[in-house]
């Protein structure tokens, strides 16, 4: 795929219809990120920029029409709303709520695709730019990802060549867990360690110089049967 292709956030609670559209967006040409919640959608966001986001209205927790007013605070992004519902009243609230378009489920596949490419032609080039986020905010730590540096208000941390390989990789997919095995493969890639407990020991190191309570890890999270995430701020 070239780099020209624009990229399509698509938010939707229902696995089947996430994995139809995104089959169906590939095939026509675009790149395409999904998100199954307003949750998800929002830890995406916080690292990538998307050229339009077509936002299910109907979600468990934060539905997208409230999800959409929130985002139109905070960004020029268009955005698509589907939705299982097509009285005029409804659609009238997604418009209102900062909605480019609206279109009622079930619908034909085509369809979509018309109006998708018909919000693309209507946007301001500009908006599609990504902004990209160089400095995570770790509460009273702070790492440049451009530099591969970590600050505390007393200055500089000193990170050994591990720990920062490890921040390199955690940086790069923030919110997202990465498994040991992920570790340990990228580790050995550039002669670090290369077993699971040698990872374990390092983290445990690195969340002594980012953490306030490293027992109780707020932004070095591990996640249960996955692995361990990077939370900033």
């Amino acid at each position: 795929m070239g780099v020209d292709e624009p990229h399509l956030l698509i938010v939707d609670d229902d696995e089947r219809i996430r994995g139809l559209l995104r089959k169906f967006l590939v095939r026509s040409g675009f790149l395409v990120t999904v998100a199954r919640d307003a949750a998800h959608a929002r830890r995406i966001l916080g690292g990538l920029a998307f050229d339009l986001i077509v936002l299910d209205v109907m979600m468990p927790g934060e539905d997208g029409i409230s999800f959409c007013r929130d985002l139109r605070h905070r960004t020029g992004t268009p955005v698509m709303l589907l939705t299982a519902r097509g009285e005029t009243e409804d659609r009238i609230a997604g418009l209102e709520a900062g909605a480019d378009d609206y279109l009622a489920k079930p619908f034909e596949p085509k369809e979509l695709l018309l109006r998708i490419n018909a919000i693309l032609r209507r946007a301001p080039q500009a908006e599609a730019q990504p902004i990209a986020q160089t400095v995570l905010q770790l509460g009273p730590a702070r790492y440049d990802i451009t530099k591969g540096e970590m600050r505390r208000d007393d200055g500089l941390v000193r990170l050994t060549a591990t720990e920062s390989q490890l921040m390199r990789i955690f940086s790069a997919r923030p919110h997202e867990p990465v498994t040991r095995l992920e570790l340990v493969e990228e580790l050995s890639r550039s002669g670090g360690q290369t077993q699971e407990r040698a990872v374990d020991v390092q983290i445990t190191r690195l969340r002594r110089k980012i953490e306030t309570d490293p027992k109780q890890p707020r932004y070095l999270q591990t996640v249960r049967g996955s692995g361990y995430m990077l939370a900033p701020d």
